[in-house]
């Protein structure tokens, strides 16, 4: 009796997983032309196709920016009590 259950149970999912697949298809579609009418499969978060890189030197000038800017906090709060 099981056996008959779980039979039946297998065949559903096999025609799911078709339809599925049936579906995936037409997402992959619709993603290859939006693809091609943006130009490129490779969107950044920024929206550009491309990641923007800092060179160390940027990176370093804007690491002492940034302790400047601390370091003017922590004078100010020092200076509250």
């Amino acid at each position: 009796m099981a056996s008959i259950e779980l039979g039946g149970t297998l065949k559903v999912l096999k025609i799911e997983r078709a339809k599925m697949h049936g579906e995936l298809a037409k997402l992959d579609k619709a993603i290859n032309v939006l693809e091609k009418l943006f130009g490129t499969s490779a969107v950044t978060s920024n929206g550009h196709g491309h990641k923007r890189t800092l060179s160390v030197a940027a990176r370093n000038k804007i690491a002492k920016a940034q302790k400047l800017r601390w370091a003017k906090v922590r004078r100010a709060r020092a200076a509250k009590p």
